[in-house]
This record gives structure tokens, sequence and C-alpha cells, in this order.
């Protein structure tokens, strides 16, 4: 669950681990609509307007509505209820409970008593957690419910639901009782660690002793414990209410039928008299600069943040659009400088980060944060963070560094134009919440991109290079370092850490901007391809297969589901196994490396700088059994896509700065690694579940230092020397006749000798038969436990349908018991894993945090839910739950070019019929009682059955 404002990065880091329920929103240039009264005072020529796609109004009792018909996906809609409701309207002895509310809401309301709602949306194949959920923040509380459109009474029956919640929710005492627990445990899973103790400490100066402080959504635990139900319902009764209140509808529907349906569900609801007036909290402004200097014995990192507070800017008219736009401009700009710095042989920072944004309480900031590799380290980190800031505000920017942002911007813009009539309805739904709760205009991405088409030459270089000196003040300022207890002598003072903000840009010089002028391939260098050999066309699946005279063979699937959309995939067999133990660690970092370092005689941060404003990625790696790459583009990229990918293949580049960078900070980050409970934690379980193999351990300092940059760049020439046995699969908008010369030429030319190579397999799985392995690490009371389940597996399509149905069955009967009956877990998961290569393998785990105390029990119930279905098979009833899930999943799935990309490239891989899919849904009829009942037995006997827990130190 996230947070909908960005606070700034140490700090959002802070509250994603509070145990808060926050909503995630993606921020896009505009961010308010305009108001009556602002209107008033604005020419209405500027005003931004509104998108006419959406149906927009308000009931009698003031709900506000948001109605949108889209496509994309096809018989499905998303139904969201926002409700302004958040944290900071809790009174002191409500601390929580705008969070329990909403919890509650799940647990029984006037026509779902108990857990009806989830077992009902379970049958109609919607997924507790995954589709149906909610979050709660400081100022808000948003329920989210993905539906089908093609049964018309699940699709009515969605709206009946929202307005339950919006009105109706019981708050039955039993249920409430049980929910404490969830919501404890909620809070452990989230909290008791570093990241809480360092919140606590933070956030009062960060946040200047506000409402936002003292009001973290989570809550307080002895108010979660000991709230009654009256006190519970009067938070509900004085904030649900219809005028604080909107539904929003974006889906493939018609549009009267939803405000009918919106009418008929909502208009029965009535605002409380008196109404309580809604207070609108802010972040009050502060004097001067604060600083906090926080530690924790648990906490890996140092690091520290500056965060320069400005009220909030309300954009309303096509001026302040203007300097959104600017502003976008300026943080892309300074932070490719701070990126180019980690490129260095000894970067100044692990991470570097400096941009303009949104806040909270009602503020934007300026907020500049930096990553030492140790405390040592602080001060460089620090400096050169600042220092770019600085070199920006004194010198500016260059004019090359400003096309080349205009071009990334408006790319990102022609994306969303070229598919805004395959846009998903929650892209929609996004932003509606947003116009609801924080104004932000919505005058569509027609309006969007014809004005910044029409604009973006109004904006000048002497525009930009003044905005750094808005952001920079000492004014209304907040310092924080965070590091860990360990480092707390070798940090600064207050005096000496200001003296290095204030110093940091002494002696700057101004930016060069190196910039490449060779092209990407030279006309002479493009090869001279191969001949199509073979043609095999599948049009039950719309498929075609090419194989080359060169031996590599070339999947195709045009596709209509995106617009502008292209992804490319290829692979061969081989990989790090072929890598002797010796030269292992040299051979895991070679396709990281090389992938960063550039092609041919082009740099990294030139072959940035050259495909800015174009629609490419294309990544090389290295996996155990095969070598590859995958990528994507669009139809006018896609021959400088291919270009890009056949340097990687014919013209790798060896670059020791970005090897010494990358070794450097892999030791930075290995050095506090152990003090992390969890990460401790994994490393045990990485190494039980790989029999301590060192190939699938963490990394460690000694192997680093045998690794080598001659040894790693050689085993990538040797893995990607032969093309001969490369697969790759295209799935995308295009026509085969169209792609197939590039493919020719540049696929086509890719080196080959047709030598044949395949993995090795080197038996690395879990160990067979029964064992226990408990970790002792951390302060924080909590608890995390696995337990896995392995063995050999006849890969097929049959027992892969019997494995996910065990998963899926399993999940359900695991959140009934150890969540909704024992009240001891928040969100126990189960995860079923088959491959078939190197060889048949399988492994299910189940996994849940919980209170120390509570491990042996929630154990014991796991493994009894497991017995369950070993003695008795599945229910029919959960049964019903996998398939209607399954279905709804795979009618998505369909239309999806990723799917498609998956499918093909795995299949081919494994060897399976392709057409598969074709009678999968017909497939799903043999799983039964008895079905689960012998998958059950035969892949979760417990015959090897590995526990891994993790437990709080002895004390």
């Amino acid at each position: 669950m996230n947070f909908n404002k960005n606070i700034s990065v140490a700090a959002l880091a802070l509250l994603l681990a509070s145990g808060g329920a926050f909503a995630q929103v993606k921020k896009k240039p505009v961010t308010h609509s305009t108001t009556p009264s602002a209107a008033a005072s604005q020419s209405k020529s500027e005003l931004l307007p509104v998108d006419a796609n959406v149906l927009i109004g308000k009931l009698p009792n003031g709900l506000t509505y948001y109605i949108r018909k889209n496509t994309e996906p096809k018989n499905r809609a998303v139904l969201y209820l926002v409700s302004k409701a958040g944290s900071v309207l809790e009174t002191d002895a409500q601390q929580g409970l705008a969070h329990f509310t909403e919890h509650m809401a799940f647990d029984g309301t006037r026509d779902f008593p108990k857990n009806q709602l989830v077992d009902y949306l379970q049958k109609s194949g919607v997924k507790f957690g995954a589709d149906l959920n909610a979050s709660t923040s400081f100022d808000e509380t948003v329920y989210q419910l993905p539906i089908p459109t093609d049964t018309a009474s699940v699709f009515e029956k969605g709206f009946t639901i929202l307005a339950n919640w919006a009105g109706y929710v019981t708050f039955d005492p039993a249920e409430m009782d049980k929910e404490r627990g969830i919501v404890l445990e909620e809070a452990r899973l989230r909290g008791k660690n570093a990241q809480e103790r360092l919140q606590k400490q933070v956030f009062p100066v960060l946040l200047n002793n506000s409402r936002y402080a003292e009001r973290i959504p989570i809550g307080k635990e002895d108010i979660i414990k000991n709230a009654s139900v009256a006190t519970i319902k009067e938070f509900y009764h004085d904030w649900y209410r219809p005028d604080l209140q909107a539904v929003i509808a974006v889906g493939d529907f018609d549009p009267q039928r939803v405000l009918a349906l919106i009418k008929s569900n909502f208009s029965a609801l009535t605002n409380p008299t008196p109404e309580k007036p809604r207070t609108q909290y802010s972040d009050p402004q502060g004097v001067g600069t604060s600083v906090v200097i926080a530690t924790d014995a648990e906490f890996p990192y140092t690091l520290a943040e500056i965060v320069v507070k400005h009220p909030e800017t309300k954009i309303r008219t096509t001026t302040d659009y203007l300097q959104s736009v600017r502003i976008g401009l300026f943080n892309q700009m300074l932070n490719a400088r701070l990126g180019e710095l980690t490129q260095k042989p000894n970067p100044p920072f692990l991470f570097g980060q400096a941009s303009y944004g949104s806040f909270l309480g009602k503020q934007d900031a300026f907020t500049s944060i930096a990553v030492a590799k140790t405390a040592d380290d602080l001060q460089g980190a620090i400096k050169a963070v600042v220092a770019e800031t600085e070199r920006a505000r004194k010198f500016g920017f260059t004019a090359t560094e400003l096309e080349r942002a205009k071009q990334n911007a408006l790319t990102q813009l022609q994306n969303a134009y070229k598919e805004r009539d395959k846009t998903t309805s929650s892209s929609f739904v996004n932003e509606y919440v947003e116009h609801f709760l924080n104004n932000q205009a919505i005058p569509g991405i027609d309006f969007e991109y014809n004005f910044y088409v029409s604009n973006i030459g109004k904006i000048t270089l002497a525009e930009m290079n003044a905005l750094a000196g808005k952001f920079i003040s000492d004014q209304n300022r907040v310092v924080v370092v965070q590091a860990p207890d360990k480092e707390k002598a070798k940090l600064p003072d207050d005096k000496t850490l200001l003296s290095w903000i204030s110093t940091a840009g002494n002696g700057v010089t101004p930016y060069v901007d190196n910039v490449s002028t060779e092209p990407l391939l030279a006309r002479n260098d493009i090869p001279r391809g191969s001949t199509i050999v073979n043609v095999k066309k599948d049009d039950s699946l719309q498929v075609a297969t090419f194989t080359l005279s060169n031996g590599v063979k070339i999947i195709l699937k045009p596709t209509d589901f995106k617009n502008d959309q292209i992804l490319i995939s290829g692979y061969s067999f081989g990989g790090t196994s072929l890598a002797s133990d010796a030269d292992f660690p040299s051979a895991n970092f070679a396709a990281g490396i090389i992938g960063s370092s550039g092609v041919g005689n082009i740099n990294q941060i030139k072959l940035d700088k050259l495909l800015s404003g174009k629609n490419i990625t294309m990544s090389p790696y290295i996996s155990e059994t095969t070598q590859g790459i995958s990528g994507s583009s669009t139809p006018q990229d896609l021959e400088t896509a291919l270009q890009l990918l056949y340097l990687y293949f014919a013209q790798p580049r060896k670059d020791p700065d970005i090897w010494q960078s990358n070794i450097t900070q892999a030791k930075a980050f290995l050095a506090n690694r152990n003090l992390d409970p969890t990460n401790v934690y994994k490393d045990t379980v990485a190494a039980v579940l790989n029999n301590y193999n060192f190939r699938n351990l963490v990394t460690t300092n000694a192997q680093l230092d045998a690794a080598s940059l001659d040894k790693a760049y050689d085993f990538y020439k040797a893995r990607f020397a032969d093309a001969s046995g490369f697969t790759f699969t295209l799935v995308g908008s295009f026509s085969i006749d169209d792609i197939m010369p590039l493919l020719q030429t540049y696929l086509g030319g890719l080196p080959a000798n047709g030598h044949a190579e395949t993995y090795k397999n080197l038996n690395i799985h879990p160990p067979a038969g029964q064992v226990t392995r408990t970790v002792y690490k951390g302060i924080g009371d909590k608890s995390t436990v696995q337990l896995v389940f392995s063995g050999d597996y006849d890969y097929n399509e049959a027992n892969n349908i019997q494995v996910d149905a065990l998963e899926s069955i399993l999940q359900i009967k695991l959140t009934e018991r150890l969540r909704e009956q024992e009240s001891g877990v928040y969100s126990p998961g189960i995860r079923a894993d088959y491959v078939k290569l190197p060889n048949g393998r399988y492994t299910i785990s189940i996994y849940f945090g919980c209170a120390p105390a509570n491990v042996d029990k929630l154990t014991a119930d796991a493994l009894d839910e497991v017995n369950k279905i070993k003695q008795n098979g599945a229910s029919a009833t959960d049964i019903q739950k996998f398939v209607a899930e399954d279905i709804r999943s795979t009618q998505v799935q369909l239309r999806q070019n990723f799917f498609w990309a998956g499918y093909l490239a795995g299949g081919n891989q494994n060897q399976e019929n392709p057409h598969r899919i074709l009678n999968h849904l017909k497939d799903l009829n043999s799983v039964t009682v008895q079905s689960t009942r012998d998958a059950a037995n035969k892949y979760m006997s417990g015959t090897n059955l590995i526990k891994l827990i993790l437990m709080p130190e002895k004390k």
C-alpha cells in the first residue's frame, strides 16, 4: 500500500514501511483544475478545459461521480469509491481508526454480512488483494473494485458494493474484535523495523510538528486494541458522507446505464446533521533551516536529504501548465547530470537525485537526496548532489540539453497520444481520483498533446536557467541525515552539515555536454544480412515463424492490442552454467556491465543522448541456462532498435570506468547489509534453497576482488559470438511484410558459425528431506515464516494446471484460516513455481509474517490447511473460485502483447505445444475435488519440506 504525495525519497521509504495504507498516483504535468472562485479571476481563454469524454456530476446529496466509457480491457470496468476521510481527521481517541474503518468495510455491510462480500466477488472472478483492495492515507480513503461487465448481475452488484462501503458498514462487534489482530499484524508487517523507528525521529522535524506528523495512518497500537465500536462508528458517521465522496466508473459499458446505477444506489445516502466541518490541514511554513540527524542499529545506509518547501502551486491555466512543463524539463536535465556521476570509476554517491514536485500539507518542495557509500563518504555525497544544483543555478543548462529534454518529453506525450484509444481504464481512474481529491486538471490527452506541440517552442533557455534560483533557499528548509547507529560518531554536527551544503558550489564550472556526432551504425557497417530459408504460418494463432540462412529463428505475431508497441526478445542456450566456478563471479557481472557500457565507440552517456527522443529499450542478459536480449520499440524506431541489438552482438563495448563503478557500489552495499534482519534472513533462505551453492548467493567482497573486467568481457563475447542458435520473438504493431527486410538485415547479419551449444545442468535446487533453519536477528517484535515444498516435476500442461489450482485454492484457505479466523497475519501468501529447464523441478512456498509468539501455532495451522486438502480435496466452491479467476485473467491476457511475448518465447524454449492456450479454458474442467487431493498429496507430501523462520534476537 502506497502514499499519494511525493514527500521525498527517504521520507517516502519510511512511510511505506510505517504500516499505513497509501495510494500512489503517478503525477502528470497538470496538477489542478479550476474552481468557480478561481475562474472569476482568470480569462476564460486561459482556463484549462475538462476532458469532454468524462461525464462529471453531482447527486442532490453532494456525491460526485465520474463516468467514462473505455474499452481496454474489453468487458471490464474499474470502479472506485473515494472518500475525503483520512487519518488527519481522527481525534486523539481515533488514531488508526480511519485505516481500521477501511478494514471493516470488508467485514460486514448491510447487504453483505461478515465476509460474504469477498466470497461473492471471488466466485465472480475477482481476486481479493490483487484486484479487490483499498488504501488509507492522511487525507483520503480509496476503495477499488475491478468488475466484469459481460455479466449484468455481477456488474450491477458492483455499485451495490460501493454504496455499502459508502454508507452501510455494520461494524459487527465480533468482526471488529477479529479484525483488530489483522490491523495490528499489518502494522507489524510494515513496521517494527528501522524505517519506523527513524520515522518517529524524522517526521516531527520534516513535517514541522504539523497534524501530518501526528496522524500516521496506521495509528496507535493501544487504540487499535481497545477502541470501542461507538468510537469507530463516530469516525464513519462524521466523515463517510456523500458530500465528501466520489464514485468513479471507467470501463466497457453504457455511461447512461452507469449513471442510472449510481443514482439508484447512492441517492439514498444522507449527510449527517449537523455536518462536522472538514478542516483543511497544512504543513506550516518554517523559518530558516531545521536539521535532524537520526540513527538506528538496523539501518544499513547513510543518506542525507535536503527539503526546501514552497507554497503549493495550483495549476489552473495554460500559463500554469506551461510552467509545470518547464519544471518537468528542469527535473529531467538535472537528474541526467546526476546520473552521469554514477558512471565514474569512483562515484561520489550510491544514489543521487534532485527534483521539484508536490510534497504534503499544501506544500511543494525541491528535494535533494544523496546516499553515501559509507559515513566517511557522506560529505562527498552531499557536496556532489548540491554542487550539481549550484552548477545549474550559476551557469544554467545548455541548449543541447534543453533540446533533448524537450524531445524526450514530447516522445512520452506522443506515446500516450498514439495509444489514446488503447489506454487502460485504470489510467483514467487515477486521473479522476486526483481531480476529486486535489482539483488536478483533466484536460485530456488530445488537449495536452496539442498544447505541448504548439507551445514547447516558447520555453527558452533563460526561463529554464532561472528555475534553480527559485527552488533553492535556506528558508523553510529541512536537512535530514539517517545512518546506522555504529556510524554515529562519524556523523557531522548541525553546523558542519550546513557548512558542507553552503560551500558545495564553490569552484564549480559550467557543464560540458559531450555528445556523439557519430551515427549509431555507420552505413558501411550495416550488415549484409541473410535470406529466408523456411517459413511456417499458424493461422489459428496468427503467428509466423521464419528461419534465416544464418540459423536465426524468428517468431512473429502482429497484434492490434497497442497502436505503437513492438516487444522484442531473443535467447539461446548456455548461460553462466558454462562458466567455471573460478570465472563465475566475472561471468555473473558480464551482461549488466556490458549492457551499461555503450556500444562500439560510443560510451553509455553518449548513447543515452544519441537515443534521446526515441522509444527504445534494449538490454542483454545472461541467466544460468540462457543468454539473450530483450527490449521494445515502436514501428518508427524499429530499425534503430535493431541496430542497437546488432551492436550488442557484433560490437560490445568494454568500459573500465563502468566496471569500477559497479564494483565500488557493490562493495558499498555489502558494507552494512547484515545490519538489516530482513537481509540476513533472505540470505539464509537463498543459501538453504540453493543448497549453499555460491552461484545463487550474495556476492562476497572476496568474489568481487577476484572478478575481472577482461574475463567478464570475454565471457560475454563468447555467449553472443554465435547467433545461429538464437530464437527471436517479436509481438506488436507491425506488418510482417514491412519488417521482414529489417529483420533479414540486422538479425540475419548477426555473427553465426553454426556451433551448437547448450547449458550444463548444475543441479542447483532445494535439498531433499525435512530441514528447519531459524535465524535470530533483529530487535523488533516480528517474525517471518516460509514453508517450502519441493521435488522433481513432470512439466506438462496437465500438471501445470493442477499446481496452479492448488496454489490459488490454498491462497483462499490460508487467508480464511490465518487472517480471518486466527487474526494472526495480515497477508499470508503462497507461490507455486515449476520449471522444465535445466530439469523438471517444482517449489511451493507458503509465507507469512506474524508475532514471534505465534510462529509455531500459525505454522501448524498452515500445514493443517494443506492436510485438509490432502485428505479431502478442495471444496467445489473453492474450485469454482479458481476457475472463475483464471477465466477472467486469461480473457484479459489474451489481448496483451506482454502475455503473448512471454507465451511464445517461453513455449518455444520449453518445446511446448503452441496451441495449448486455445484449449486452456476447457482444460480447467480437469480440476476436480479428486484432482486437487491427488495434487496436494503428490506435491505437498511433506517428504521434502523446508521451514525457514526469522525470530528476534534472544535477549
